[in-house]
Order: C-alpha cells, then sequence, then structure tokens
C-alpha cells in the first residue's frame, strides 16, 4: 500500500467532525461539547488528524483559535465527507423500505404556519413509518444545512439560486395585496400592482423569500427616485406585518395561504382585487441531487405535499 494510500485509510470521520466543530466554535470546550466528548480526546483527534495529513490545521494559544488557511480548506472539504457519509448511512438503512426512519424537513416561516398542520396529519396516515422532523427557518438558512447534510429536503418558495441543489415544484401560489379597508387603495377596482407606492409597501425583514418576491413583483423604483431601501418598517413575520397594515401605516403582499388560513381575521384588513397578471411564487421541495431517497422524495413525498395545498 502506497503512503497516499496508507494516510487516507488512517483518516477518521470523527477527527473530521471534531475539526469542524472547532471551525464553528473557535473554541476547544465548547467544541467537545458540540460533539459529547471531553476536551483531551478532541485535541488529542485534532493534533492526530494533522500528524496524518503532515499540516497544521489549528493555531491555538492562550487567548485565540483560529484554523490555518489549509485547515479552513481542509474543514469545506470535511463538510463534503461527511454530508456523503451520512447520505450512504441513510441509503444503506433505507434499501428496504425508503418509506421508513428520519426524514428532517425545513420548512421557511411563510409556510410552516399554513401547511404544517396539514403536512404532518398527511404523513401520519399515509407514511405512518417515517418520522418527519422539522425545522423551521430562513431560506438561507435551510439551503446551507441541506447541501451540508442536516436536511433531507427544504420546503420554500421559488425563484431563487439554488446552486447544484434540485428543485422539484409543487403548486404556484398567489400572492394578494392587503389594506386596511379605509385605504384609498381599497376604493379602487382592478389595482395595478406597479402603480403602488412602493413606499407604502410594508416588506418582511431581509432574509425572508418573501421579500424578495415582493419587491419583483413590484417597480424596484418610483418616478422621483425612491426605492424599497427607503421603506423604515419592516416586520418579522407575518402576523406582525397584518398588524401594521391594520394600523393603516401601508399595504402589503400576503400569501394566498395565509389569507385562507384567517390570518385576517379580527382585522380591518382587506384584500384588493388586482388586475392580471396577479403576483404569484412557486412552492417547491429542494434536496440534493445525491440523496439516496431522491426517487422516493420525486414520487412520494411530492405527490403528498400537494395534496396539502389550500384547496
Amino acid at each position: 500500500m502506497s503512503t497516499l494510500n496508507t494516510q487516507a485509510s488512517a483518516l477518521s470521520l470523527k477527527q473530521l467532525s471534531y475539526l469542524l466543530a472547532v471551525a464553528e466554535t473557535l473554541n476547544f470546550t465548547r467544541a467537545a461539547e458540540l460533539c459529547f466528548v471531553t476536551q483531551s480526546t478532541l485535541s488529542g483527534g485534532i493534533a492526530e488528524l494533522e500528524r496524518t495529513l503532515g499540516v497544521q490545521l489549528v493555531e491555538r494559544d492562550r487567548q485565540r483559535v483560529a484554523l490555518t488557511p489549509v485547515g479552513i480548506e481542509v474543514a469545506q472539504r470535511a463538510q463534503s465527507i461527511l454530508s456523503a457519509s451520512r447520505d450512504l448511512m441513510v441509503r444503506a438503512q433505507m434499501a428496504a423500505d425508503p418509506a421508513s426512519g428520519e426524514f428532517r424537513l425545513g420548512v421557511i416561516p411563510t409556510i410552516a404556519p399554513f401547511l404544517l398542520g396539514s403536512i404532518l396529519s398527511k404523513t401520519n396516515a399515509d407514511l405512518p413509518q417515517l418520522a418527519l422532523r422539522v425545522r423551521e427557518s430562513q431560506t438561507a438558512a435551510l439551503l446551507q444545512e441541506l447541501e451540508q447534510g442536516d436536511l433531507d429536503a427544504a420546503l420554500i418558495a421559488l425563484p431563487i439560486d439554488l446552486g447544484k441543489l434540485k428543485a422539484f415544484p409543487l403548486f404556484e401560489e398567489p400572492l394578494r395585496l392587503v389594506a386596511h379597508r379605509n385605504d384609498p387603495l381599497c376604493k379602487t377596482a382592478g389595482v395595478r400592482l406597479r402603480d403602488v407606492d412602493t413606499r407604502r409597501l410594508l416588506l418582511l425583514e431581509k432574509g425572508h423569500c418573501l421579500r424578495d418576491h415582493t419587491v419583483s413583483a413590484c417597480s424596484a423604483k418610483q418616478r422621483d427616485g425612491s426605492s424599497h431601501d427607503d421603506n423604515l418598517i419592516e416586520a418579522s413575520s407575518l402576523s406582525t406585518m397584518v398588524q401594521l397594515v391594520n394600523s393603516g401605516l401601508g399595504c402589503a403582499l400576503l400569501p394566498d395561504m395565509a389569507i385562507q388560513a384567517g390570518l385576517l381575521n379580527n382585522t380591518e384588513v382587506k384584500q384588493i382585487a388586482l388586475a392580471a397578471p396577479a403576483p404569484s411564487r412557486q412552492i417547491a421541495l429542494i434536496t440534493r441531487n445525491s440523496h439516496p431517497k431522491l426517487h422516493f422524495i420525486e414520487t412520494t413525498l411530492c405527490p403528498l405535499l400537494v395534496a396539502c395545498q389550500p384547496a
């Protein structure tokens, strides 16, 4: 066996996971806690990895911990290796029955409150052996976790740059313009979205894809040169945004599923009829091309999710 092959065989997934924990925390004590080992075990594993590779991966003294340039590169490659190893384990475990075992699903906040109940109920009924674990977070975080192998799939809204990830479009969802019932917009039939003053358009805070979809659906700039960057109010959730609209502070674009779920109930917020073409977003399930359950995701899970869309 060559020296190179001997070194490669000496690498362990555990050592690579130790390095990733150090890269994430830049602290040996917290990294050891993440890995559920003692600090001496983690330090020994990192040292053994450095001896195997013949390079220093981590700079450490009493004041600071930092990865060397080659340590950063090794950590990036280690992430891909660990992600592939997880997929390999899932493939082996699920070969007999892909509809069993754990499945980790990420969902964005503008979908989760309105579809999750239906999704979990239908999964329990149709796929009783599948343990669906759900995580709610913003799109960028979910896509990163998906690429790293920490999620199996993510339910998000398109369009968005997916890189190398694979999208299974599920259904198109209208976006509805809403305002307080006394707002002049409510007294106009067939409002054209491009004529809405974007300075009055309330947005979710940065990181929510609905914010980007709203900005794309409306004209980017008004005739006086103002833009969406001039907006002073940003909401952290759809519920907050509806309450701001209810206070007469502006108008907003809401997902149709939120309105059907009753988000406007007990408010004076009204839906405004828009002239065609109406804005929309595409709901899609995202996963890795290499995922061992790719066929199951496409042929079983996607149809289940389509059946959960609001009537």
